[in-house]
């Protein structure tokens, strides 16, 4: 795998790299950034936390906005923030909205043409982007935490409940949580996997609750009661109403008066760096 360290440079002890590789997953160059606490640098395995962004966003946008790094730095926690979608698929009207296409691949694998050649954030996210990590920035052995924002809080969300042996810790920031029943999520199903519904069910955290998927791990939600997405985009209500009925171990918390951005995120981040540093097993 040709790996290229685009820039690199120190931050609260440890550096912070953009690196360029070329992804088999989505048959296209892909970007994103990885913060190497000190422990890292010097060659230790440490704990590893994936950060997975919203819609309209880029690699740089989490480890930029959030102020995490501060916060992983004092606990020894190594960041991985991959973009939010392939780029330069060269999709017709793939650049034409926001909510679809680039800076919109939703963390699945489409199945429908002309999506599919490319848009397969799925694979990329649970299976080429941990094997980088583990291999060209020696964490091999590694816990693997995964949280995100938004679009990215359905991501980790998804891909928790899908592969919780390797994702040891999951939180979410404002997600969304049913795509299925959603604006945001039903238009980009619909063009990334077709009109079968029942084919939707693998890519929602709700449906998979319900169709018997855990984690066996308390999964923590943040959500801003003044975010103008809530009530038709996110529904933070109904994984908490099915994750009661199923036995799933989970913490919704509700914030007054907090919005959609980061602004929200850095007043909680703290709390999440510590949920996923004691299951991952970092130093606290």
């Amino acid at each position: 795998m040709s790996v290229e360290i685009l820039s690199k440079q120190l931050c609260h002890g440890g550096a912070v790299s953009t690196v360029a590789h070329k992804s088999t997953s989505l048959g296209l160059d892909a970007k994103l950034m990885v913060f190497q606490p000190a422990e890292a640098l010097r060659g230790d395995r440490t704990p590893v936390l994936f950060l997975l962004a919203g819609l309209t966003c880029t690699h740089e946008t989490f480890l930029q906005k959030s102020t995490i790094i501060a916060e992983a730095a004092a606990c020894g926690l190594t960041l991985v923030a991959p973009d939010t979608s392939p780029r330069g698929a060269g999709v017709e009207g793939e650049n034409d909205t926001y909510d679809l296409g680039t800076a919109a691949g939703f963390y699945l694998d489409a199945t429908r043409q002309p999506w599919a050649s490319h848009y397969r954030m799925g694979s990329y996210v649970a299976d080429e982007l941990p094997e980088l990590i583990r291999t060209r920035f020696g964490q091999q052995g590694s816990a693997f935490g995964i949280m995100g924002h938004s679009m990215g809080g359905h991501g980790a969300l998804v891909h928790g409940l899908r592969n919780p042996s390797l994702w040891q810790s999951v939180s979410a920031l404002a997600p969304i949580v049913h795509p299925s029943v959603v604006p945001w999520g039903t238009r980009a199903f619909k063009a990334y996997l077709g009109e079968d519904r029942e084919s939707w069910a693998a890519w929602d955290a709700v449906s998979l609750i319900a169709s018997g998927r855990r984690h066996p791990n308390e999964i923590l939600i943040d959500q801003g009661t003044a975010d103008q997405f809530l009530a038709q985009e996110l529904r933070p209500d109904l994984i908490e109403n099915a994750a009661a009925e199923a036995g799933q171990p989970l913490t919704l918390r509700y914030h007054e008066g907090y919005d959609h951005s980061y602004w929200f995120i850095q007043s909680v981040i703290s709390d999440h760096v510590a949920h996923h540093a004691r299951l991952l097993g970092a130093r606290s």
